[in-house]
């Protein structure tokens, strides 16, 4: 009987990192919805909903690729106000998973399942969807951020000239062959303590990054683990200061690789 758990809980895990997870670390603390918080509004981009914030006419602009748990999270939203406000960017925030978000009180649609129909895969598709009606209105530069889940769909938009500048926190189901082929400016920041994505894994994507001379910044911040960047609690102090260092260094590398060249 334990012999056919095991292989259970090995196949579940298998097919978590296959589809872009890299562990339980992923579900971690999950926010509290909120379809009407932040600044912005929710309007169609590219055929999907999208929670956008800044200058609507912008000819500069930010794409969020959320974790599983979607555009709805207050956080994220704060996040995109904050970037938006700050520099001035159109920052976009796209419903990747068309009103389905992962759902940990939801025993009928484990994270195995929903994964199913919301891989990686078809997260770099729409986004390739999202900046086509981006350049169409009129931007002209774009960069794009990407959480846990959407780490690995700005992977895959970085590996070609999609954006001018790919920020990546603490991604999942990133591999080394995946950062061998990437071409855009790319900043990497992770926790110290993240088993999809531990400091010893980083100090070889930077090895990579820099022997094919893509400019790079990679970080690794103390003390905090997988998620941070967005799941932080606001009564906790240190974690919001480490996120808040962290959302800096990403709106620093969107100002000097989308809005300065």
């Amino acid at each position: 009987m334990f012999s056919i758990v095991l292989h259970l809980l090995c196949v579940t895990l298998c097919l978590q990192l296959q589809q872009g997870l890299s562990g339980p670390q992923c579900l971690e603390h999950p926010p509290n919805l909120n379809g009407t918080s932040g600044a912005g509004r929710v309007i169609q981009v590219g055929g999907l909903k999208a929670y956008v914030t800044g200058p609507p006419h912008s000819k500069l602009a930010i794409i969020l690729a959320s974790d599983v748990y979607g555009y709805e999270a207050p956080n994220l939203r704060k996040i995109a106000d904050k970037v938006a406000s700050t520099a001035g960017f159109h920052v976009v925030v796209p419903d990747f998973f068309y009103g389905e978000p992962y759902n940990p009180n939801n025993t009928q649609r484990n994270i195995t399942v929903w994964l199913k129909d919301h891989g990686t895969d078809k997260g770099f598709e729409d986004a390739k969807r999202i900046i086509a009606a981006l350049k169409k209105k009129g931007v002209s530069k774009i960069g794009a951020a990407g959480f846990c889940w959407g780490g690995k769909v700005v992977t895959e938009l970085a590996k070609g000239y999609y954006t001018k500048a790919a920020v990546l926190l603490h991604p999942s189901r990133v591999t080394l062959d995946d950062i061998k082929e990437v071409k855009t400016p790319i900043s990497i920041l992770v926790a110290q303590f993240d088993n999809g994505t531990p400091p010893e894994l980083m100090k070889q994507f930077k090895e990579v990054l820099s022997t094919n001379k893509v400019d790079n910044f990679v970080k690794i911040f103390p003390g905090v683990s997988h998620g941070w960047t967005v799941r932080y609690q606001q009564d906790n102090v240190t974690a919001v200061k480490s996120a808040n260092e962290a959302h800096q260094d990403m709106l620093d590398w969107f100002t000097n690789y989308v809005q300065k060249r």
